[in-house]
């Protein structure tokens, strides 16, 4: 795990670094805002473990400035004051999370791991394929930003193909994941949502494959030579 510790308290940042890389993270050191800044343009990190009592550019300044770019690494912030007043205000700033001075480098490296954690999870709700994005949480598709506007079959047809995206799905199972059991559909209605889909996914950089004697596929649309 890559960390950034942006910390003024050079014996502090110093003890931190050996501490941290026994438990295999490897932590970069920034002694301010500036340096900080600096690294996050040049480096992509797993999480920042940022101090709020720094020299010229507060803490929280640049985390609200970092939170304003865009950047949505995730923050554990480390202060002396433990006032709720000032939890608050970290966590509003755009911290995922708050740990008060003095604390244990135990608690510490367990909090760092969930952060990582959580921002394994986030990544993987989100799966791109071509230019095709799937939102497994909300079961949304878009392309390019746009929301891609789908039946609740369409929809049905495109997750139960997109999880297997590069693997031929079965018509049969297709169909079973379109239509309920009380649905009156025909043995070729799959066909004509597919047929829509096909329509739809114009220009998203992914194609619908019929795999002969076998079902559908999901596949990137290869431009042509």
């Amino acid at each position: 795990m890559r960390l950034l510790l942006v910390e003024d308290e050079l014996d502090l940042a110093d003890w931190l670094k050996r501490a941290l890389s026994q438990s295999g993270f490897v932590a970069d050191h920034a002694v301010d805002a500036r340096a900080a800044s600096v690294l996050v343009a040049t480096t992509n990190y797993d999480a920042i473990v940022l101090d709020l009592g720094l020299p010229e550019i507060s803490g929280i300044s640049w985390l609200r400035e970092l939170r304003a770019d865009g950047n949505n690494t995730p923050v554990l912030v480390l202060s002396a004051h433990a006032a709720l007043d000032d939890r608050v205000r970290g966590l509003s700033a755009g911290a995922d999370d708050y740990l008060t001075k003095p604390f244990a480098l135990a608690e510490l490296e367990a909090r760092l791991n969930a952060l990582g954690r959580r921002a394994r999870l986030a990544q993987e709700a989100v799966t791109q394929f071509g230019g095709l994005t799937f939102d497994t949480e909300t079961r949304t598709f878009t392309v390019g930003g746009r929301l891609l506007g789908l039946t609740p079959r369409e929809r049905a047809a495109l997750s139960a193909l997109m999880l297997r995206r590069n693997q031929p799905l079965l018509k049969t199972a297709l169909a079973e994941r379109v239509f309920d059991l009380q649905s009156d559909a025909g043995p070729d209605a799959i066909e004509v949502v597919v047929h829509r889909l096909r329509k739809k996914l114009v220009g998203s950089g992914v194609r619908i494959a019929t795999v002969r004697g076998l079902g559908y596929m999901l596949e990137v649309d290869e431009p042509a030579a």
